[in-house]
């Protein structure tokens, strides 16, 4: 379910610290709890301050393992250590939705919008991201959680 219908919008760039990866589909929660928590404690000790929620910024994902970011938006450029290393969400228009609900229903979310893009006559750009509104937590409901969903696109 989304709160908003697929739109289009403008996002600034957004400096970011950030784990990548090359991870297996059902790799990819292991991939997110591990990183999220090196991504912590890295900030921690080089006093960097997050900004905003966490993301994942997928490269490709085609074949048996994907390229994946995932990350934080801070407040200043992080240096390489222990895992985590800068990076940047891209700048520019891109079609967006939001989901509301489960992880597992990403994948339908993101056909959904990836199909309004191909009807809108746009382009999709070569990288896609998510943007994790709700931070989920042990005892969260999954119905709950809510995810921005961000697909460049050209034309």
């Amino acid at each position: 379910m989304d709160v908003q219908g697929p739109h289009l919008t403008t996002v600034p760039p957004v400096s970011t610290a950030v784990v990548r990866g090359a991870v297996a589909p059902e790799e990819l929660a292991t991939f997110f709890d591990g990183s999220f928590a090196a991504l912590a404690a890295e900030l921690r000790a080089q006093g960097v301050v997050p900004t905003g929620a966490a993301h994942a910024l997928y490269r490709s994902v085609s074949g048996p393992r994907w390229e994946v970011e995932v990350g934080l938006p801070v407040d200043r450029s992080v240096q390489r250590a222990a895992g985590v290393g800068p990076g940047q969400l891209p700048g520019g228009r891109a079609a967006t939705l939001v989901h509301e609900g489960a992880y597992d229903g990403l994948g339908s979310t993101w056909e959904r919008l990836q199909g309004w893009v191909t009807r809108q006559g746009l382009t999709r750009g070569p990288v896609f991201w998510e943007v994790y509104l709700t931070e989920p937590s042990p005892d969260a409901d999954p119905d709950d959680l809510r995810t921005a969903l961000f697909q460049p696109v050209e034309g």
